[in-house]
């Protein structure tokens, strides 16, 4: 089946009947407010504020945008399934104290293990991964198999996570404090640069960002997983009519999201420098936002990982913008649960036009 362009659908609503035409616009500006409310504010600050699309500008929300892709890529396969994840700032937050315990600077006078010499990074990395996953896969057990509503599930283990957290930092000498002195071979692999944009240095988790991001695309559009991912979250008992394992699905899922936040609290470990219980708190609003914004449908089966990049994108910029007008960090986060509510009414709008 020949797929629609723009040309098509130019030549599909030339062929509209006046008041069709007039429904069309509406729908159109309803479906895409959000974009053009982004889109005029962007031109709105850099009116007020000419240095906001600076080079050193863009680099910031290039580099903001990265290190929470990876979240809000994890999220979006939750919410595909109809769900979502509220444990997924902690686990960032764990993730970020662990590796900056282990990747302390020797010798540090506040080192946490002071006998512990620093580990590898590609190591840390793997321990880090593998916390994720294995929070990733307790919410995808508990879902699957209990048959409990994610919603339930994370908030528990976004509670079990938190406590975790702050036992671990009671631990060894640290007594509750923050978590910094990181190991240069730590900083330099997250932090460092190797290309700038003007005179601004773009940093290495920049590339990650994009690596993780491309193979996330590959999981999602070219693989059986994939595949029956958006099967599972379209209509579950379908799925399993056909074959589907859905059990399999669902736990693959949440551990895949779980990934993604241990790659995230590995890179605002060093990104932050300065790790504490706090670390992580309200990143999975953000990134919620984000897949809500890029078009991942809470009715399930709907998102692409392009709408997601959008998402993240135009958030970090409106609150980049926010910061630049001078605009209270309490008021941001007014504007943010604004965005969210708004942007699940368009959605399940589309949803009950299409029904």
């Amino acid at each position: 089946m020949e797929k629609p362009n723009f040309k098509n659908k130019i030549a599909e609503y030339r062929n509209l009947s006046p008041g069709e035409k007039g429904n069309y616009r509406k729908e159109f500006l309803i479906n895409n407010s959000l974009y053009i409310f982004l889109i005029l504010a962007i031109i709105v600050i850099q009116i007020m504020e000419p240095m906001f699309l600076s080079s050193r500008s863009i680099v910031n929300i290039i580099s903001l945008s990265a290190a929470n892709l990876p979240i809000a890529l994890g999220i979006a396969g939750t919410i595909i399934l109809t769900g979502t994840d509220l444990s997924a700032g902690r686990v960032v937050g764990l993730v970020a104290c662990v590796a900056a315990s282990l990747l302390q600077t020797t010798g540090y006078a506040n080192k946490m293990f002071p006998d512990l010499a620093t580990m590898p990074v590609f190591l840390v990395l793997f321990i880090a991964l593998a916390i994720g996953a294995a929070v990733g896969a307790v919410n995808g057990f508990c879902t699957a198999k209990f048959k409990l509503h994610p919603f339930i599930v994370t908030l528990s283990t976004q509670l079990i996570v938190y406590g975790l957290l702050l036992m671990y930092l009671m631990i060894g000498n640290n007594n509750g404090q923050s978590l910094s002195g990181l190991d240069k071979s730590y900083t330099d692999f997250i932090s460092g640069s190797i290309i700038s944009i003007g005179k601004t240095p773009v940093p290495n988790y920049v590339w990650y960002a994009i690596l993780i991001t491309a193979v996330m695309w590959f999981i999602w559009n070219k693989t059986t997983f994939g595949k029956n991912m958006f099967a599972v979250g379209s209509n579950a008992e379908a799925a399993n009519v056909s074959g589907v394992n859905v059990t399999k699905t669902i736990i693959s899922v949440f551990v895949l999201a779980g990934i993604m936040y241990g790659f995230t609290g590995f890179i605002e470990s060093a990104r932050i420098g300065s790790n504490t219980a706090a670390t992580g708190l309200n990143y999975e609003l953000d990134a919620i936002a984000a897949c809500v914004i890029g078009g991942v449908s809470f009715v399930g089966g709907i998102g692409k990982i392009r709408g997601v990049i959008m998402g993240v994108v135009l958030l970090r910029i409106i609150f980049v913008g926010l910061t630049f007008l001078g605009i209270d960090q309490n008021m941001q986060y007014v504007i943010k649960g604004l965005i969210i509510l708004i942007a699940c009414a368009i959605d399940m709008r589309k949803y009950l036009v299409r029904k």
